[in-house]
C-alpha cells in the first residue's frame, strides 16, 4: 500500500510573474489527506481557494491558468510538474497575486523547495486512476495527437515538431519517476526571438527575462535588435550574442531540452486530473491546450468510474 504525502515544513519562492511582471510570493504549506493541490489567493479578503483541477482551468494561452469566478492563478504548470514528479499529493500554495513566479522557467526551484522541506507520509492511502480504455484528443489542423492507453504504470512518449531547423523534430521519453529530477525538472521553457518581439509588443511578458527561457534566434541578430533587447531586459548590448542558434544568456542542458520541457509541462497538466494516473501516453505536438483537453477527458473517465 502507498500512502499520501504532503510537505513537512512550509517554504516560499518569490520573483516576478511572467505576464504581469508583479513580484509574487508563493508559500507552499502542508495540507491534510485528501486536500489535493490548492492555490490560495491571499491578496484578497477573504482568501479564495482554487483547487488545481481541470474543472477550474480557464485559459491555456502561454501557460495553464486556473480560476474560480474572477480569481485566477496563472502559469502553474512547472509547480504542478514538481508536485507530480516528487509525489506530493496534498499542499496549499498561498500566492499574493494572479500568478506564481516564473523563476528560471523550469521546475527546478520547486523541486529544491520540496526536497529541502521533505515529505510527510500521511495516513490516507494514495489513490491512482488507471485508464480503463484508450482516450484520445486530436486537432488535425495543427497536427496535434494526444493519446492515453491503459497500462500498469505511468509513462510518456512525446514528440515535438517545428518548421525551424533550430529545433526541428525532437522526442523525449519518460518511463520512471526516478528520471524526473535529473532529466526533466531543470529543463527551461523556450521561445523564438520573433515570439519574444510579438509578446513584448502586446505587453504580455512584463516579467520575462532572457535568463528564464531558451531563446532561439531564427533570423539574423542585428545591432539594432541587440540594442532593443538590451534596453527591454536591462542588459549590455555587447553581452547579447547568438551561439548555435540560441541567445548566449542560457546554455542548454540537453540537445533536446525543448522536447523535455514540453514533457515537463505535460507532467504538470496531467496532474490536474486530481490524482496520479496509470497509463501510457503518446503525445505529438503537445501544448497546454492539448494537455488540458486530454487531462479533462481522463478526469471525466475517472469520475464516471468512481460513481
Amino acid at each position: 500500500m502507498e500512502y499520501q504525502t504532503t510537505i513537512k515544513t512550509p517554504f516560499t519562492l518569490s520573483g516576478p510573474g511572467l505576464h504581469t511582471g508583479k513580484y509574487i510570493k508563493a508559500t507552499v504549506k502542508p495540507a491534510d489527506c485528501g486536500t489535493g493541490i490548492v492555490l490560495r489567493r491571499i491578496d484578497v479578503s477573504p482568501a479564495v481557494d482554487i483547487p488545481a483541477l481541470t474543472d477550474n482551468v480557464c485559459a491555456t494561452n502561454h501557460g495553464t491558468v486556473v480560476g474560480i469566478a474572477d480569481m485566477t492563478v496563472s502559469t502553474i504548470e512547472h509547480m504542478m510538474s514538481a508536485f507530480h514528479g516528487l509525489h506530493v499529493d496534498n499542499a496549499v500554495v498561498e500566492v499574493d497575486g494572479p500568478e506564481v513566479p516564473i523563476l528560471d522557467g523550469s521546475a527546478r526551484y520547486w523541486v529544491e523547495g520540496i526536497r529541502q522541506s521533505g515529505l510527510e507520509v500521511q495516513q490516507g492511502e494514495r489513490r491512482y486512476f488507471q485508464l480503463t480504455e484508450r482516450v484520445e484528443w486530436t486537432d488535425p489542423e495543427s497536427g496535434i495527437v494526444m493519446v492515453g492507453e491503459p497500462a500498469d504504470g505511468f509513462s510518456v512518449d512525446s514528440r515535438i515538431e517545428f518548421q525551424s531547423a533550430l529545433i526541428g523534430s525532437q522526442s523525449a521519453t519518460f518511463t520512471s519517476y526516478d528520471q524526473y529530477v535529473d532529466e526533466f525538472s531543470k529543463c527551461r521553457t523556450f521561445v523564438f526571438l520573433h515570439e519574444v518581439e510579438m509578446l513584448l509588443a502586446h505587453n504580455l511578458i512584463k516579467g520575462g527575462d532572457l535568463d528564464n527561457a531558451l531563446v532561439f534566434v531564427d533570423k539574423p541578430l542585428g545591432d539594432s535588435e541587440k540594442e532593443r533587447l538590451a534596453k527591454v531586459f536591462n542588459k549590455d548590448p555587447q553581452s547579447i550574442q547568438e551561439h548555435n542558434g540560441v541567445l548566449n544568456t542560457i546554455v542548454p542542458f540537453f540537445p533536446n531540452e525543448p522536447a523535455r520541457h514540453k514533457l515537463l509541462d505535460f507532467l504538470g497538466d496531467i496532474y490536474l486530473v486530481g490524482m496520479p494516473v496509470k497509463g501510457h501516453f503518446i503525445l505529438k505536438c503537445p501544448g497546454h491546450r492539448a494537455n488540458v483537453a486530454l487531462a479533462s477527458k481522463v478526469r471525466e473517465m475517472m469520475l464516471r468510474n468512481l460513481k
